[in-house]
């Protein structure tokens, strides 16, 4: 039965150093001290442990075995103390993230770059889900943070801050330029072909119950995994299709895709960072959040 690990570690340095004297001097305690503990070390395990040499001491056969074990679990203590001064200077550990495409690509990645180009040594893991499943993740432990879009029920043992504004639009091709330019009714999509997310998505909720807020029911087309491919769609003039601003922009600038104007507004949406209140975050997390945040000005921007 272990009594005191103290006595074990003046039993280390002793045995290491093959001194009292050197013991002491690098403990920083008193010889007496260093004595005092070895007896009291001796005694609770009923063998003797060291002998005296023509130059300070050596082991008996019992210290030796001893000494070999405890070798062994000092080393142990000693890298795992200094791997968690790593840890702590940002040179070692990881970083588990919850984010979908959209939130990965249109917010996310800038700030990961910077991350990476500080601390190489940092290993940063994305988990790509959609927000309610990136919620769950949270939940359980399982990422340290995630960045999600809103809408989405908030549980009280989740934090959120709003770090960017998102618009959804409708977008479309050639085939259906008799729209361009026109004030359309929402209603007016019921008589579209439409192109949207699968439903187990913050987006497509969002959507649904805007629509169904105004009278408008859709059946769509086409239920696509990601953004980007219904972007896709849109070009091949296969139907209207409902994304975030960000995924159309460059075919909008381009003339490419056209975005269909209606007589309401569609309200924006935020995403947002989102912190379990009772997670400790590792050092890794907490500067990575700093980044993302613009507390370190090499993450503004």
């Amino acid at each position: 039965m272990i009594e005191n690990l103290e006595y074990f570690k003046v039993f280390y340095h002793t045995a290491r150093l093959g001194s009292v004297t050197k013991a002491a001097n690098e403990l920083a305690i008193s010889q007496p001290a260093v004595s005092q503990s070895l007896k009291q070390l001796e005694k609770s395990l009923g063998a003797p442990l060291f002998q005296r040499a023509a130059r300070g001491v050596r082991l008996t056969a019992e210290g030796q075995l001893l000494f070999s074990h405890v070798e062994k679990g000092y080393e142990q203590i000693e890298l795992g103390v200094e791997k968690l001064r790593q840890m702590r200077n940002l040179e070692l550990g990881e970083i588990h993230i919850g984010a979908s495409d959209m939130t990965l690509q249109f917010y996310l990645l800038p700030y990961l770059e910077s991350f990476h180009e500080q601390y190489p040594d940092i290993k940063v893991i994305v988990t790509n889900a959609p927000t309610p499943e990136t919620l769950q993740l949270l939940r359980h432990g399982r990422i340290d943070f995630g960045v999600v879009s809103t809408p989405f029920a908030q549980p009280e043992d989740i934090l959120s801050d709003e770090v960017r504004e998102i618009e959804d639009v409708f977008v479309a091709g050639r085939r259906f330029i008799s729209c361009k330019n026109k004030m359309l009714d929402l209603k007016d999509l019921e008589q579209l072909p439409m192109i949207f997310l699968e439903r187990n998505t913050s987006t497509r909720s969002y959507m649904d119950e805007y629509l169904v807020q105004n009278g408008v029911a859709l059946q769509p087309e086409f239920e696509l995994a990601t953004s980007g491919m219904i972007v896709q769609f849109a070009l091949r003039n296969l139907g209207v299709g409902c994304v975030v601003r960000d995924f159309a922009a460059e075919y909008l600038e381009s003339g490419q895709l056209f975005e269909l104007r209606f007589n309401k507004m569609i309200p924006k949406r935020s995403f947002c960072v989102v912190q379990g209140r009772r997670n400790v975050l590792s050092a890794a997390a907490r500067k990575l959040l700093d980044i993302m945040s613009g507390r370190q000005q090499e993450g503004n921007g």
